[in-house]
């Protein structure tokens, strides 16, 4: 070994690092990359993304062959740059040349290679599969035996390998990922996702126009008054009922009778001869196997029964598609049909509206397991009705009763923390 110019040893210890470097950002990159940005990559034909992809179908491999050959140069390294020293500083250059290497590997194979790698995971991923892979492909046979034996020193110390589905993730983890992944899904489609995950925990009873609001054609009515209705009636579908909605017949979409010809006389028969079978649903089905159940019927309207047999409210397709896109005439934080933001910062709700829906318009976090509408979470928190003038602080929310009608709470005024509280 003496007789090896310092410059060759010198030169030999610089590619030695050069490879370290190449190993420490290549591992950082491949592990760090988007995985399906990667995929989408691979579609579009990049040979270094299918490679990369490769690679990481098997990722004891990969780490493997990177360890095997980060360790072999920067060994390698320390055994070169021992000689050199000592030729140098004699048995004192060692400790010198030990700390100099000691700082360029760290600095110039470690901590930089792998901080660029990180940044920019696609720039050195892509370009290092192209060597990494024959590089695995001729070494399978050592990486395979290294991986073999320390598999078996894990399976000694007592690791045993986690069941297929033990890496999946749970509803309240992907809604955390969602909401942590900003950066890589738009606003509007992660909401939407967010949404998706929110029916899980929704039923239509959360969603459903209650029986007093229930518009519908009463076939008791007179022709006149029929006639007139159909012509103002501001929904496509509407329950058809003898007398009250107890006495329902079904189902009428009115586009049914746009094929009538001039001369027929829409009447309580013609009405009666066109509706469909009422659909029933029981007020505690979760939104998510509601919505499953009118993609099976063919229906976009169901009526909701509770526990008797009761009709207790109607729920259409469009108000669960509602909860995943949201209002389709309303951005977020605008007016909405039943919560009105006022110019003093105070809001104005209908007390019928579903907390669900006050939860997600406004992000805020009102309970939901006692009772489902504003109304009943105010009357159940004083336990009594309440008078107009009322006030109530509720989830560190200060309330006003500002309706009452029907022996139902109609109108609550939410005051702004920094509104004075009238007596």
């Amino acid at each position: 070994m003496d007789d090896i110019p310092l410059s060759l040893l010198f030169t030999a210890l610089g590619i030695l690092l050069v490879f370290s470097a190449f190993f420490s950002g290549s591992e950082t990159a491949l592990m760090s990359i988007n995985r399906y940005r990667l995929i989408h990559l691979a579609r579009e034909g990049s040979r270094g993304a299918r490679l990369a992809q490769k690679l990481l179908e098997q990722p004891e491999r990969l780490i493997g062959l990177i360890l095997l050959g980060n360790n072999f140069v920067n060994i390698s390294a320390s055994a070169i740059a021992t000689i050199a020293s000592v030729r140098i500083g004699g048995e004192a250059g060692v400790v010198v040349g030990t700390a100099v290497l000691t700082v360029v590997v760290l600095i110039f194979s470690e901590v930089a290679p792998k901080t660029l790698a990180a940044l920019n995971p696609e720039r050195v991923a892509l370009p290092a599969s192209y060597i990494l892979w024959p590089m695995l492909r001729v070494s399978l046979p050592v990486v395979w035996a290294v991986n073999r034996l320390v598999a078996g020193v894990l399976w000694l110390a007592g690791h045993r390998e986690p069941p297929g589905d033990a890496h999946a993730l749970s509803a309240p983890e992907l809604r955390t990922l969602l909401q942590e992944g900003g950066r890589m899904i738009p606003e509007k489609h992660r909401q939407m996702l967010l949404n998706i995950l929110a029916l899980e925990e929704a039923k239509v009873e959360d969603i459903m126009v209650p029986r007093n609001e229930i518009e519908g054609i009463d076939l008791e009515a007179d022709a006149a008054e029929l006639r007139e209705l159909l012509a103002t009636f501001p929904f496509s579908r509407a329950p058809v009922y003898r007398g009250s909605i107890d006495q329902v017949v079904g189902i009428l979409h009115l586009r049914n009778l746009l094929c009538a010809a001039p001369e027929v006389l829409i009447d309580h028969a013609f009405i009666e001869a066109r509706v469909r079978k009422p659909y029933f649903v029981p007020e505690g089905t979760p939104l998510t196997k509601q919505m499953l159940e009118f993609q099976r019927m063919k229906r976009r309207v169901g009526l909701v029964v509770d526990e008797y047999g009761d009709i207790v409210g109607l729920v259409t397709l469009p108000d669960i598609l509602e909860e995943i896109v949201g209002d389709f005439v309303s951005a977020p934080g605008q007016n909405t049909r039943r919560i009105q933001h006022n110019a003093d910062g105070s809001l104005l709700i209908d007390g019928r509206t579903p907390l669900h829906n006050i939860n997600r318009h406004l992000g805020w976090d009102l309970p939901t397991d006692e009772f489902s509408t504003l109304n009943g979470l105010i009357v159940g928190r004083l336990e009594a009705l309440p008078v107009t003038g009322a006030e109530v602080e509720i989830e560190g929310l200060r309330m006003r009763i500002e309706a009452i009608g029907d022996n139902v709470v109609r109108q609550v005024r939410v005051l702004t923390p920094t509104e004075p509280v009238q007596d």
